[in-house]
């Protein structure tokens, strides 16, 4: 098979352009501290009321000084129903779900989350700005899925 000389010269720079993007993206990824996921904590869905820290729904203080709010999505809500948290401090949301697949994700931040029955999901979020911002399911989970949102309000400390 005879390949023309502009044949060549565009195969190999297709070639060096597919090489030098896929370096670039995996030194990045790896100079960035992204790795595959694995290692999530996983809890059973049918005692997840049962089981910490799902057993104490809300807004707590770590040790550290940083806050959790644990929330469980169930069936076109979540539990708690609306969260206090304090403005300019870390918070980091651990959910789950006991039902079926949900999402938790607050408009206007960086929070979002795929909600897996059994799975347990961490995402951390500082709240510059004191307001009231809307959490809202974006996976179809049923009839009563566009009533599925609550709020966050963001206090001053």
């Amino acid at each position: 098979m005879h390949l023309h000389k502009f044949e060549k010269i565009w195969l190999v720079f297709g070639i060096a352009a597919l090489v030098l993007f896929l370096s670039v993206v995996g030194v990045s990824a790896f100079h960035q501290g992204h790795t595959p996921s694995g290692g999530h904590m996983r809890v059973d869905p049918e005692k997840v009321r049962e089981t910490a820290p799902f057993n104490q729904t809300g807004l707590r203080q770590k040790e550290d000084g940083t806050y959790e709010v644990v929330m469980i999505a169930q069936a076109f809500g979540y539990d708690p129903g609306k969260i206090q948290v304090p403005a300019g401090e870390q918070v980091t949301f651990t959910a789950t779900s006991e039902d079926v697949v949900h999402s938790f994700s607050i408009v206007g931040t960086n929070v979002n989350m795929m909600v897996v029955p059994g799975q347990v999901n961490h995402k951390a979020h500082t709240f510059d700005e004191p307001g009231t911002y809307l959490v809202v399911c974006n996976e179809y989970c049923g009839s009563g899925h566009h009533f599925m949102s609550t709020e966050v309000e963001v206090v001053e400390k």
